[in-house]
């Protein structure tokens, strides 16, 4: 679950960094799909080895 939060947070947060430098809607989308992504990866690396206590 904590990956699903890391994916939301992350493309919410490449979305405004798009927006905010100006980007077109390719922009938005391209940013918030790489930070989507890392967020899920760091989510589910949290969700691993913080909340369930290691592998």
């Amino acid at each position: 679950m904590v990956n699903l939060l890391g994916l939301l947070i992350g493309a919410t947060l490449g979305a405004l960094i798009a927006w905010r430098r100006n980007g077109n809607r390719l922009d938005i989308l391209h940013y918030a799909g790489v930070f989507g992504l890392i967020g899920l990866i760091i989510g589910t690396f949290v969700g691993v080895y913080i909340v369930r206590g290691g592998a």
